[in-house]
């Protein structure tokens, strides 16, 4: 068994309790103007943005640090093309034949239907995918523990990244995924998680009246017990 390595945490950076606040207020306004996007620009993004995004999310904690995710960053016109209409036609089977009424009412206040220009007009598609198992060398299967809970917390800071950079995203989601693994060839152990369209949001981009629930509503804080040898 391998003996762990340690080295000083000398990376760690401490603030001020004044700037602590500051940093997390102004983050926290950073990401209150987040909204999931559907109408995307075609300009251009340097991709230099889209890979430090990603080395932020490569960072994210992960079941014995064994880093089960794959992201397949798609550019290309013609892939982008092929990926819009074999979603398009998981999304006709979802609206047609798959969902209940009940979800198809959740989903009404957002105005979304089969049709996803967006896949083709973003300038990156990034399908994210997890990995169920690792290659060792010689051909070893190596489980992955926590695998979906990882790459949900990687997608959830790549998320966070792109919004910070000052880009828009829109978490995609069309079921089944399959046709994601077979355009972009990838290997047995790996199965579609997410495809997230990035990009600059369109100057006629149009986002839905909804409300967000309030911090009393999201979060419970127990009172610290009172510890009765200091009482």
């Amino acid at each position: 068994m391998t003996e762990p390595v340690y080295q000083p945490y000398d990376s760690y950076i401490e603030y001020p309790p004044g700037e602590m606040l500051h940093r997390s207020q102004e983050f926290a306004g950073v990401m209150k103007r987040r909204r999931t996007v559907r109408d995307f620009s075609d300009r251009v993004v340097p991709l230099e943005i889209i890979k430090n995004c990603l080395l932020a999310a490569g960072a994210s904690p992960s079941g014995a640090n064994l880093q089960p995710w794959t992201f397949v960053v798609v550019s290309d016109p013609e892939i982008k093309t092929r990926i819009r209409i074999a979603a398009e036609e998981e999304e006709r089977e979802f609206y047609t034949r798959r969902a209940t009424p009940e979800w198809l009412a959740a989903l009404a206040p957002l105005g979304t239907d089969t049709n996803k220009p967006f896949l083709e007009t973003a300038p990156y598609l990034i399908a994210i995918f997890v990995q169920s198992y690792g290659l060792l060398p010689g051909g070893r299967r190596m489980k992955h523990y926590y695998a979906h809970e990882s790459v949900g917390i990687a997608t959830g800071i790549l998320i966070a990244a792109l919004q910070n950079a000052g880009l828009a995203a829109l978490t995609h989601t069309p079921s089944p995924m399959d046709f994601l693994g077979k355009i972009l060839g990838r290997p047995a152990n790996e199965r579609p998680y997410l495809l997230l369209v990035a990009g600059y949001p369109a100057p006629s981009a149009r986002v839905p009246v909804i409300p967000r629930k309030t911090l009393d509503q999201i979060a419970v804080f127990l009172p610290a017990k009172e510890n009765p040898e200091h009482a």
